[in-house]
């Protein structure tokens, strides 16, 4: 577990979430991208950047290896500690997982790790915030591999969290809850592809925020978001992959995120601009306040509502 991520002397901590950049190679729209992450990281000032997937289009990228390095290099260049979990798009021609996660780890300000080999797939880690000036840890943030797409032959779609995965979580939350004084270690969780419990959500709960296209989650519900109920420390998970949709909510005590879609080089919607998630935490609390930047500065505090039928 690093030891690079600290809480502010004023006990505040930010990250700002990128999501779904679709890299290519420096074409003008990856130039955008770009614009757009410097406006991000400038009014935001972040402590940590996140990219939760799909950082690259590797079926379109001339040099996968070098696609990454140029998108991840606005963020990196600044000295901002930063990580990203890996997308369905990010290695489907000419590059591994492990391959991207070494180009990954070869940033000096990159803070992931390439996690335990026996996992599915790669760069699943758990990121501790600690106390300014100290080491007492006082959240922790959950990266999960949420792989591309099912490796069984009579399941279409997407892949899922694996069971070894979640069993490692609850092993690592258990850790860290008795290192705690027995009370679960506030975190965070960070994936690529929505969980089944993001349909859910919206249809049952209210929500904030927009839903332009239906929720690409696997076919297959691994059990993570229970796994997550039973730790009790889980208080947000983020995600990307469905790139016009934005909205949060809460189910069962954990806020279900998407970020807002960063990049230019993939599908969008007319009247719905690209942006970022911006996520605060607050010394000793075990919620969090988050709010949507977009391309021209805006800042959206109070998204639209979205009551479920019956709640209107």
């Amino acid at each position: 577990m690093n030891n690079k991520l600290h809480y502010r002397e004023d006990g505040t901590f930010t990250i700002v979430q990128f999501t779904d950049l679709h890299w290519q190679n420096g074409e003008p729209d990856d130039v955008l991208t770009r614009l757009l992450m410097e406006r991000v990281l400038e009014q935001a000032s972040p402590d940590l950047v996140i990219f939760t997937g799909d950082v690259i289009y590797s079926n379109d990228c001339i040099d996968p290896k070098l696609s990454f390095r140029d998108a991840v290099r606005t963020v990196d260049m600044r000295g901002i500690p930063w990580a990203a979990v890996f997308g369905n798009h990010d290695t489907e021609r000419l590059i591994t997982r492990e391959e991207l996660m070494d180009v990954q780890l070869e940033h000096k300000n990159c803070v992931a790790e390439a996690g335990p080999k026996e996992l599915s797939g790669a760069g699943n880690c758990v990121l501790l915030v600690r106390e300014h000036g100290g080491d007492k840890p006082l959240h922790a943030l959950y990266l999960f591999d949420s792989g591309s797409y099912s490796e069984l032959p009579h399941i279409e779609g997407y892949a899922w969290i694996g069971r070894d995965q979640i069993d490692w979580y609850s092993v690592q939350a258990k850790a860290l809850k008795a290192a705690n004084g027995g009370e679960p270690l506030p975190s965070l969780a960070f994936f690529h592809i929505p969980l089944p419990e993001y349909e859910e959500v919206w249809r049952k709960e209210l929500c904030y925020g927009s839903k332009h296209e239906g929720v690409a989650s696997p076919p297959i519900n691994s059990g993570l978001f229970a796994a997550m109920q039973e730790m009790g420390d889980v208080a947000g998970t983020f995600c990307g992959h469905d790139h016009v949709n934005d909205y949060w909510g809460g189910l069962h005590g954990i806020k279900l995120c998407y970020g807002r879609a960063s990049g230019y080089q993939t599908y969008g919607r007319e009247g719905f601009p690209r942006g970022a998630r911006v996520i605060r935490l607050r010394k000793g609390e075990r919620d969090f306040t988050t709010e949507l930047l977009l391309d021209d500065g805006t800042v959206i505090h109070e998204p639209e509502e979205h009551y479920p039928k019956g709640m209107e």
